[in-house]
């Protein structure tokens, strides 16, 4: 996709302040330290997601309408140890009502570090949307640090821990998958799904 603009339109540090939009709306989740900010950045070409050396900075949901036709939703960083946990259950609770009643959510981004795979966290939020009924895609990011035959492998690997369904590759250095991933986020806003093999409805049965 061509981005021609992209507007800041608002944020929610509270169930229920989401700002009321038009548009079909992709949401970024993943944890603190996995790029995520960064491949917000890469695939809209400028910066308008905030990166730092200090994870846990997103501390609240921020809207960007893309091209007046699409807003992506950059969720709380989450596993970020140095929050305290009264702030961490407060931006769980955040993020899942509104995974839960956005009304016009119709994919979901979940990032993980292509050296790390998915954890705990990644499991009960593929389950969690599972069970809302949500489609998803799982990116693995930063595989710009891998060599070629190691990313193949990699991604094989962690795609027998997602119950058959390899993730998508990126790096936001490189470039690598931007082209895929916009496939899928545009087939998640023309139907709110796309083809079987990067995004699925997947039952709760998720493999560990």
């Amino acid at each position: 996709m061509k981005v021609s603009g992209v507007e800041f339109v608002g944020a929610a540090a509270r169930p229920g302040q989401t700002p009321v939009l038009p548009y079909p709306e992709i949401a970024f989740a993943g944890r603190s330290n996995v790029g995520k900010s960064s491949l917000i950045n890469r695939l809209l070409n400028r910066k308008i997601a905030r990166t730092s050396g200090t994870p846990g900075r997103t501390q609240q949901l921020n809207f960007f309408v893309v091209n007046r036709a699409l807003t992506f939703v950059d969720l709380p960083g989450y596993g970020y140890a140095r929050v305290s946990k009264k702030d961490r259950r407060a931006w769980q609770l955040l993020i899942e009502d509104y995974l839960a009643h956005a009304a016009n959510l119709c994919g979901v981004v979940i990032i993980v570090d292509v050296r790390r795979g998915p954890e705990d966290e990644e499991y009960a939020l593929c389950e969690f949307l599972a069970h809302h009924r949500r489609p998803f895609v799982v990116v693995a990011t930063k595989c710009d640090k891998l060599k070629r035959a190691q990313r193949a492998r990699q991604r094989q690997a962690l795609g027998k821990r997602l119950n058959g369904y390899p993730p998508l590759l990126f790096s936001a250095q490189d470039g690598t998958g931007k082209d895929e991933l916009w496939a899928a986020l545009e087939a998640f806003a023309d139907t709110g799904d796309a083809d079987g093999r990067l995004v699925k409805k997947r039952s709760a049965s998720m493999g560990r």
